[in-house]
């Protein structure tokens, strides 16, 4: 058997091009596909508050300055509590060292 798998065979250029098929689209397929999309940026308005913020966070230009003001809360919050905690083992010792009997 002889083939030829010379891409420049314009015989077998046309050979294939007459093989291939192109099914006819289903009736009405260009107004569907417009009223899936015109559907779909429908639901998209109708999204809750939540999915407007995340949608709204989630964008490339905010998603920096959004991590760096978790961060920076994250941070406020903890140096806040730690120091709530620091004046409160600083209290308890100072009641151990004034009236070690008081606190038994």
């Amino acid at each position: 058997m002889n083939t030829n798998t010379n891409p420049d065979d314009a015989k077998l250029s046309a050979l294939l091009r007459q093989s291939r098929s192109s099914p006819p689209l289903p009736p009405r397929f260009q107004e569907n596909v417009w009223r899936r999309i015109e559907d779909s940026e429908a639901t998209m308005k109708s999204d809750t508050w939540l999915d407007v913020l995340a949608a709204l966070v989630l964008r490339p230009r905010l998603a920096l300055a959004v991590a760096t003001l978790l961060v920076m809360a994250g941070a406020l919050f903890g140096a806040r509590e730690g120091n709530r905690m620091a004046q409160q083992d600083a209290q308890t010792q100072y009641m151990t060292a004034v009236a070690p009997v008081a606190m038994r």
